[in-house]
């Protein structure tokens, strides 16, 4: 049996976890408690993922980090390897799609 399989989804799941608490908490505090009026800006890009099927939200995802894209850019610059198909790509889709479930 191939383990590395599970190791990565157990490293992915553990990564994901620690991000949505420390971006997640704060952000459903300030949600549920900010009496802000462009509030629901927010509100509605965090539920976005909600709306969109999976497939678009990925392929907008690819598109904004995509190696043309500037964000994918300056990562590859910065870094030396691209940010599409790689574990730092798919945290960021894993945190993007499970961020309004943990809000």
């Amino acid at each position: 049996m191939d383990w590395s399989a599970i190791a990565l989804s157990v490293r992915l799941a553990a990564a994901t976890t620690s991000i949505l608490l420390v971006v997640g908490l704060p952000l459903a505090g300030w949600l549920a408690l900010s009496p802000r009026r462009g509030r629901w800006v927010v509100d509605a890009l965090v539920a976005l993922p909600l709306v969109l099927p999976p497939t678009v939200l990925g392929f907008y995802v690819l598109v904004a980090l995509g190696p043309r894209s500037p964000i994918g850019h300056a990562y590859e610059a910065i870094v030396g390897s691209p940010i599409v198909f790689s574990f730092q790509g798919l945290l960021v889709a894993s945190v993007l799609y499970s961020l309004p479930i943990a809000i």
